[in-house]
């Protein structure tokens, strides 16, 4: 049987990535953390909520960066992180990210919570309350994604896996 020509082959690897669980937990990641800094940045925000704008959006680009170098295989040509350091980077990128998330959602809550006074249909005032909880809802899923893909890449970790997907 002829081997497939290269150009068939990278396909099947972006393909075999994209369906793979990390490769659907990193998409679920991009499009939840872009749902949180989007919501929050599309409103006027102050104070602590500057924390999880930079949360979210460093973590939204980290991600983004992963995931396209994993989808185009370029782990070797990253120093110090990658060839046979990409698993465990992927693992404490995961981990970073799912406990900085832990104190973004403990700001959501408090904001939200101290907004919730004008979810009134009478108050006629500009009011975050519905916005604070969409981005708390966003923040959460996010966390939980990140945490789930740290669980997933520490076993396959465990397992003495050397491939990310």
């Amino acid at each position: 049987m002829p081997s497939q020509p290269p150009l068939s082959q990278e396909r099947n690897n972006f393909l075999g990535f994209i369906k793979s669980l990390l490769g659907v937990i990193r998409i679920l990641q991009i499009l939840f953390g872009a749902g949180l800094w989007v919501t929050i940045a599309a409103n006027r925000y102050e104070g602590s909520i500057h924390f999880v704008l930079f949360v979210a959006v460093l973590f939204w680009l980290l991600t983004l960066l992963l995931f396209f170098i994993t989808l185009l295989n370029k782990q070797d040509l990253v120093p110090i992180l990658g060839a046979d350091r990409w698993l465990p980077s992927n693992f404490a990128h995961d981990v970073a990210a799912a406990v900085l998330y832990m104190p973004a959602i403990g700001v959501m809550i408090y904001k939200t919570e101290r907004n919730s006074y004008c979810n009134l249909e009478l108050y006629k005032h500009l009011c975050l309350y519905k916005v604070y909880l969409t981005a708390t809802v966003f923040a959460c899923l996010t966390a939980l994604v990140y945490l789930i893909s740290a669980i997933y890449v520490g076993c396959r970790k465990c397992r003495r896996e050397e491939l990310v997907a």
